[in-house]
C-alpha cells in the first residue's frame, strides 16, 4: 500500500464509495472518509471540532480577515466548531480525499492528564498558550503521516480496525497535543483557560440555538466581564458571540429546509427566528441563495 491518498482511494473501492459526495462513517469509531469529485465555489460550512488531514485536492477556508489554503499531507486540527466559508478543487480529475477524526473528550482528558503528570516530567505542550484562534493548519510530520497511514491500513480489515483502529487514533491524538498546533486541544482540558471557557459557551449555543440567549448570559456563565468575554470569543471564533449565533441558526435552518423539507416559515421558527422577512433576508445575505432554493421536497 501506498501514499495516503492511494490508501484512501483502496478504501473508497473496496468499500464502493466511488459515487459518494460528502463524508461516510467507517469502521472505526469517530473517523469519517470525505470524498467528493465536485469542484466548489466559496460558501458557508459549519466546520466541527477534530482533526482533518487531506489526501487528495485542494481546500481554501476563510475566517474574518484571514484564509488559509490546505492539500495534501496537510491537516487541519479544530478545537471548537466554528462557522467559515470554503472553497475545494480536486486534482485534476481525481476526487478529493480526506480524513476526519472526532477528538471523544475521555481520550483527550486521559492524554493531558498523562502529559501534565509529574512522572512524566511535564511537557512543552503543558504551558498555556496564549488564546488563539480554534483552527490552526500544519503539513504532516513523518510520525504523524506514518499514523495516518497505519490507520488507512487497518481500515482496510474489519478486526485490525475493531483491535488497532483506537489505539492509533489515540496517537494521533497524542501527536497533535505534542506538535506546534496541539494547544488548541490542549487548552480544552483546562477548565480555568479561557479557551475552555470559550468551548463550554458554544456548547451552550450549540445546544439552546433554538433559545433566547445574551451576551450577558454567556458571560455570566463563563464567570468574565462581558467586554472580556466577547474579547475571548472572537479571538477563539473570529465572530462575534451574535454573529455566531446567527451564522448558527441559519445553518441549521437550511439543514430543517434541506434535509427534512421543512418550510421557510416553520425552519425560522424552529431555529429561534420570530421574524420569517428577516429570517429570509439573512439567509440569503449568508448563502447567496433563497430559502427555496434549498428545498429538495
Amino acid at each position: 500500500m501506498g501514499n495516503l491518498a492511494g490508501l484512501m482511494q483502496s478504501y473508497v473501492d473496496q468499500r464502493e464509495l466511488n459515487t459518494l459526495e460528502g463524508s461516510a462513517r467507517t469502521n472505526i469509531p469517530g473517523v469519517y472518509l470525505y470524498r467528493s469529485e465536485v469542484d466548489c465555489d466559496r460558501k458557508p460550512l459549519m466546520y466541527q471540532s477534530g482533526i482533518i488531514v487531506m489526501g487528495q485536492g485542494q481546500k481554501t477556508v476563510y475566517f474574518g480577515d484571514s484564509c488559509a489554503t490546505y492539500g495534501a499531507g496537510d491537516y487541519l486540527v479544530l478545537g471548537v466548531p466554528l462557522p467559515l466559508t470554503c472553497d475545494a478543487r480536486t486534482d485534476n480529475g481525481k476526487p478529493l480525499l480526506g480524513i476526519t477524526i472526532n477528538v471523544h473528550s475521555e481520550t483527550l482528558h486521559k492524554l493531558v492528564n498523562l502529559l501534565s503528570s509529574d512522572e512524566l516530567g511535564g511537557s512543552s505542550a503543558v504551558a498555556p498558550a496564549a488564546l488563539d484562534l480554534g483552527i490552526q493548519f500544519d503539513c504532516l510530520n513523518d510520525a504523524l503521516n506514518d499514523c495516518f497511514k497505519r490507520l488507512l491500513v487497518a481500515m482496510h480489515n474489519d478486526r485490525d480496525a475493531a483491535v488497532l483502529g483506537p489505539a492509533i487514533v489515540e496517537e494521533i491524538v497524542y501527536r497533535i497535543l505534542i506538535g506546534d498546533r496541539g494547544h488548541v486541544l490542549f487548552d480544552l482540558a483546562r477548565h480555568d483557560s479561557h479557551y475552555a471557557k470559550i468551548a463550554k459557551s458554544l456548547k451552550r449555543l450549540h445546544r439552546q440555538y433554538a433559545e433566547v440567549i445574551t451576551v450577558e448570559s454567556l458571560a455570566e456563565q463563563a464567570n468574565m466581564s462581558v467586554s472580556g468575554f466577547h474579547r475571548a470569543f472572537k479571538q477563539v471564533t473570529a465572530e462575534s458571540p451574535l454573529q455566531y449565533l446567527k451564522k448558527l441558526r441559519l445553518t441549521k435552518a437550511k439543514e430543517l429546509i434541506e434535509l427534512q423539507g421543512r418550510r421557510a416559515s416553520d425552519a425560522a421558527m424552529l431555529v429561534g427566528y420570530t421574524s420569517t422577512s428577516q429570517f429570509s433576508r439573512e439567509f440569503k445575505r449568508h448563502f447567496n441563495a433563497t430559502p427555496g432554493s434549498f428545498s429538495g421536497f
